[in-house]
């Protein structure tokens, strides 16, 4: 872990809320997919949490970029965010987290909720660039058909018969007929899935779902040991 000055390069719209932010970096920050960084705008107070704020690498470590993703709200980061103008330098400390991939596991399963997403695109997007197939099967569920990276995903399930994505919307019934209507439960996890056991479960979002999710997991009979988690907060 170690702090360093990168480069603002451009934004990216995911949603109309959401947005990813592209940075060059003059040393080389090995991150392992799944892990995070901190974005320090106050430099002076690095105790400001209202300013200094953790996100986790949506970007692939084998990219020349490194980006994050981030739902933009009225706060005084998303602001900062708004703010940046490509050259502008951020100082940043990374990489940070122990929620992460390995290139040995084979065969995996996410339970994701909203901007927890953002790990989970790192991961996939070395599984992809590395060749590793991995089997991939990402229950996603989001309060709106907003949902982040979907294009992405749906073109990755698409080109490699190695990853499904499940899409749930939690709010509405969905107009687009591959998302289905409700959360993720014990009952559509069990319906597509029959090798839970064999699989390495991880669950990024809201606290409350992440503690609901590693609960689903355990009833399905997961060893503790099988199950990652990471909770996202203040987006």
């Amino acid at each position: 872990m170690k702090e360093v000055y990168v480069k603002f390069v451009e934004r990216v719209p995911r949603t109309s809320a959401t947005e990813s932010f592209r940075f060059s970096s003059p040393v080389k920050i090995d991150f392992i997919a799944g892990q995070f960084m901190q974005v320090i705008f106050d430099r002076g107070v690095r105790g400001n949490k209202g300013l200094n704020k953790y996100l986790s690498f949506s970007s692939s470590p084998t990219k020349e970029y490194i980006e994050v993703t981030k739902r933009l709200s009225e706060s005084d980061f998303s602001k900062q965010l708004r703010a940046l103008k490509a050259g502008d330098e951020v100082l940043v400390n990374a990489p940070m987290g122990s929620c992460v991939f390995k290139d040995e596991y084979k065969k995996i399963c996410f339970l994701i909720g909203g901007i927890g997403i953002t790990p989970v695109i790192s991961i996939l997007e070395y599984i992809i660039e590395k060749s590793l197939g991995t089997d991939v099967l990402l229950f996603y569920s989001n309060r709106t058909e907003e949902i982040a990276f979907k294009k992405e995903l749906d073109s990755w399930r698409k080109n490699h018969c190695n990853i499904k994505v499940i899409y749930t919307v939690t709010s509405c019934q969905p107009k687009d007929t591959s998302c289905l209507f409700g959360t993720i439960d014990k009952d559509l996890i069990a319906a597509n899935m029959d090798d839970a056991a064999e699989r390495m479960f991880f669950i990024f979002g809201p606290p409350a779902m992440v503690t609901a999710m590693k609960n689903i997991s355990l009833e399905l009979g997961l060893e503790p040991s099988r199950i990652k988690t990471e909770s996202f907060i203040g987006y």
